[in-house]
């Protein structure tokens, strides 16, 4: 079963976490501070971490990049900030996803259990913590628009030469766009086949979609690659 690492100051709140992945099949390791998550990440075998970033000890952004300094374990990041830069900030730290408290067990569960899909820990059909394994597909290929090219298989992205540090949900998203390019894609079907959440929030959608044009040297007021369609959805174009 996947083990997952909760860390939570709060003993209430770290305790109501503990009994609703447990109940649902999940092996579950606790912390109530940064080091105490650093040491369990280092001393044991996790498939996910669920960080508070209100900890007694560290800030929770500077327990991320520690965690990310020593582990690729995914991180779902649990905050009450909800300030976008903020949140731009902790995806490019290292984080996997975020939880805006408060939030409901069943919303905890689907992104955590997206999260582990996503990194092999679960199967991609399994809809939980239990469930058959389906066969590997094999990934799509290179795909080249203006000076941006995108390798799947080796989850890697250039422009103009130079590759583009990405978070893995980023890769995810511009590795969609790219196998789609030309055509509009809505928010809600990224949600369902980036995130495979089809229920989350389209704010996620958007959140990451900034900080990638920030990458690619854009801005949503004045797009090279990445072109809104109002009310419509979002297409992968060459520059012109």
């Amino acid at each position: 079963m996947p083990s997952v690492l909760v860390v939570e100051d709060d003993p209430s709140i770290r305790q109501s976490l503990i009994e609703v992945l447990t109940e649902h099949g999940y092996a579950v390791r606790s912390a109530g501070d940064g080091f105490g998550a650093l040491r369990e990440v280092t001393q044991s075998s996790v498939d996910a971490v669920i960080l508070d970033l209100g900890l007694p000890d560290l800030d929770g952004g500077d327990a991320l990049r520690m965690i990310r300094g020593i582990s690729s374990v995914p991180v779902l990041v649990a905050t009450a900030r909800d300030d976008e830069a903020e949140i731009i900030a902790l995806l490019n730290a290292g984080a996997d996803d975020y939880l805006v408290k408060p939030f409901s067990g069943g919303q905890l569960l689907a992104r955590l259990s997206a999260v582990l899909r996503r990194t092999g820990s679960l199967p991609p059909a399994g809809g939980g913590a239990a469930g058959a394994a389906a066969p590997a597909a094999e990934p799509p290929r290179a795909t080249t628009v203006g000076d941006l090219s995108v390798d799947p298989g080796a989850r890697t992205a250039h422009l103009a030469g130079q590759e583009l540090r990405l978070t893995r949900r980023e890769f995810d998203l511009l590795a969609f766009l790219a196998r789609h390019t030309g055509q509009v894609v809505s928010k809600r079907r990224l949600l369902t086949e980036v995130w495979r959440e089809p229920y989350v929030d389209d704010q996620t959608v958007d959140v990451h979609l900034s900080s990638l044009r920030r990458k690619l040297g854009e801005r949503a007021a004045a797009p090279r690659y990445l072109l809104t369609v109002r009310g419509v959805g979002i297409k992968l174009v060459a520059p012109r």
